[in-house]
């Protein structure tokens, strides 16, 4: 098997594999957590096969996808990859929380580290942004630990496109972490102009709509109790018969492509640009595999014209999230600079 290719995220520098992997699956949201034996020994298994992008976050758990990772990282693996892991998002009480204050970035951050077994985070990202602190007072905390040492890069993750310029005003911003996918294409309208206007590199979650464009139908077949895609709109019965339209196209295509329908679709997504890295995530090894496999698959224009046309914005029917508290931050502004009082 080929070795994964490398590009450059962001113009500060940073560099990491052409794919990385989501590691959000392998203890939290998608049913219970996997034996971490075989968690480790994938991921050893995907730095082996130069995917050494791995992304994690405090909330999967929480806190134990990091100590997760940290077991995996022992023994010279550290050096090898490029970690990048999350802050903002709690979940105190079964409500979910989102915090920027600096007070609160610093514990985060430290949190991190420990569980991690790390002295530095490569790519520090803000999950969530907080709508009651200005992004400069955030962005401000996270530039300190940056001088620190503690952090190399700092990140968004699902911010609006003001609150990308004016973090980046700040401090530059290495990458945006947002949902990228076939079936999920609003961000193509402003967040992703304006990440290539500012040289911000592009970090795609869920590439593969949750899985639903690997498995389509097949995939809710299977699903723990306490998996949240049970909750999601876009697999409930009311939008399911117009989405599962979508998958028979790209099933049909990725067919006659003579690869999987996941290859096809994440091809799709390193089609667009060579500042997109897709992070797919798995807790198998044949998925992931099969996932590597999608940077061979190559998509002329006309293909790629046609998956656009039968994944137009309007096709996909329901919303990316329940309206459970998270939904309420997507692309989100914070107040600014001049109202803040620090506590």
């Amino acid at each position: 098997m080929a070795r994964v290719g490398r590009m450059k995220l962001g113009s500060e520098g940073f560099e990491v594999s052409m794919q990385g992997l989501g590691c959000m699956g392998m203890s939290a949201f998608y049913g219970p957590p996997k034996p971490e034996p075989d968690m480790i020994a994938l991921i050893h298994h995907a730095v082996q096969s130069g995917v050494t992008f791995l992304d994690t976050s405090d909330v999967y758990g929480p806190h134990t996808n990091e100590l997760l990772l940290g077991k995996a990282l022992k023994g010279g693996v550290r050096k090898k990859v490029e970690l990048a892991t999350k802050f903002g998002i709690s979940y105190p009480e079964g409500k979910w929380e989102i915090r920027g204050d600096p007070a609160y970035v610093r514990d985060a951050c430290e949190g991190s580290l420990k569980r991690l077994g790390i002295d530095c985070i490569d790519l520090y990202y803000q999950h969530r942004i907080d709508t009651r602190v200005p992004i400069e007072v955030t962005i401000g905390e996270l530039k300190k630990l940056v001088e620190e040492g503690k952090i190399k890069y700092i990140g968004l993750s699902e911010a609006s496109a003001s609150t990308i310029r004016r973090a980046h005003a700040v401090h530059p911003i290495t990458a945006v972490q947002l949902e990228w996918s076939l079936w999920s294409r609003d961000v193509e309208e402003e967040i992703v102009p304006t990440c290539r206007e500012l040289g911000i590199g592009i970090v795609a979650y869920s590439p593969l709509g949750r899985g639903f464009l690997s498995l389509g139908t097949k995939l809710l077949e299977n699903l723990a109790q306490d998996d949240f895609r049970q909750t999601l709109p876009r697999f409930q019965p009311e939008n399911l018969e117009q989405n599962k339209i979508i998958f028979a196209r790209v099933n049909e295509l990725a067919a006659k492509k003579r690869c999987t329908p996941s290859q096809l679709a994440l091809s799709w997504v390193h089609h667009q640009g060579k500042d997109v890295c897709p992070i797919p995530g798995t807790t198998k090894l044949e998925n992931f595999n099969q996932n590597i496999g999608a940077l061979s698959v190559k998509l002329t224009p006309e293909e790629m014209a046609e998956l656009e046309s039968l994944a137009a914005l309007d096709a996909v029917k329901g919303d990316r999230y329940a309206d459970d508290g998270l939904s309420t931050w997507k692309d989100s502004e914070t107040p600014p600079l001049s109202s803040w009082k620090a506590a």
